[in-house]
């Protein structure tokens, strides 16, 4: 008999990411939960913390003995990370969010040890579920995702979140030949669309934190993708939360010769 497809958290996990993407698109229309303020370079709107609460409790009722650690929630990031917990994203792509744009995302991660195990991600405003299981494939709105080719470096379609490629994108397209572009919103987005195949290689060169990538890296390894940090080292989900930059490819050869050009 061959191994379920499913995991015992799976359907749960995504029932809870799928009604706050329902949420979020509601809040969106009282502009009050799109004000917020500034931490750093980062913009925090209201909703931002309402997403983090109405995640966190459906996690927490799915299962009271696995911790939730947020990107909302930075006072709660241990020192030394549970041998299991959730890792969420309430909102993935704020700005898309807050400016009325469809490049949003709400999303979560298992990570048992060094690896996420189950993710989800849903899209609100295409109302997009994708989700994962570690040796089980990955899925879109329950369609099993084929696995992905070769694509070598400049074939394909290169994506960032600028109507054209702009700083390393415009580098990366430049030093490849690549021909096709294709904007998109947050990381999180991007990294389905490669897993899906309608892109096949993003970059980025400023940080980034585990958060942003562990569901969606799960939803990419599934179907045969590739990602990496910069410098072309794994995200292996332990000690820093934050990372400088990443390389995902649909084709993991291109993805090392892209971390290897940029590296030297």
């Amino acid at each position: 008999m061959s191994a379920p497809r499913t995991h015992p958290l799976s359907d749960s996990l995504a029932s809870a990411v799928t009604e706050v993407g329902t949420l979020l698109r509601t809040w969106r229309e009282d502009p009050a939960s799109l004000d917020g303020v500034w931490e750093g370079s980062q913009f925090k709107a209201r909703a931002d913390a309402m997403a983090h609460r109405a995640l966190s409790e459906r996690l927490a009722a799915i299962d009271p003995t696995i911790p939730v650690l947020s990107e909302e929630d930075p006072a709660g990031l241990p020192r030394y990370r549970p041998s299991r917990y959730w890792l969420i994203d309430p909102i993935d792509g704020t700005a898309s969010y807050t400016h009325g744009f469809t490049g949003y995302v709400t999303q979560a991660a298992l990570v048992i040890g060094e690896r996420p195990e189950v993710a989800a991600v849903h899209a609100p405003d295409s109302d997009t579920l994708y989700t994962a299981v570690r040796g089980r494939g990955s899925f879109r709105d329950g369609v099993p995702l084929p696995p992905l080719g070769s694509c070598p470096p400049g074939d394909g379609v290169l994506t960032d979140n600028t109507p054209q490629p702009r700083g390393v994108a415009l580098q990366v397209q430049e030093r490849f030949g690549y021909g096709r572009y294709m904007e998109s919103g947050s990381i999180s987005l991007k990294l389905c669309r490669i897993a899906e195949g309608t892109a096949h290689l993003f970059v980025k060169d400023v940080p980034v934190r585990d958060w942003d990538v562990a569901a969606p890296a799960l939803l990419l390894s599934e179907v045969g993708g590739h990602v990496t940090r910069l410098d072309g080292g794994g995200f292996g989900f332990r000690g820093p939360w934050e990372h400088t930059g990443l390389v995902a490819a649909a084709d993991p050869s291109t993805g090392r010769q892209v971390a290897h050009w940029l590296a030297n």
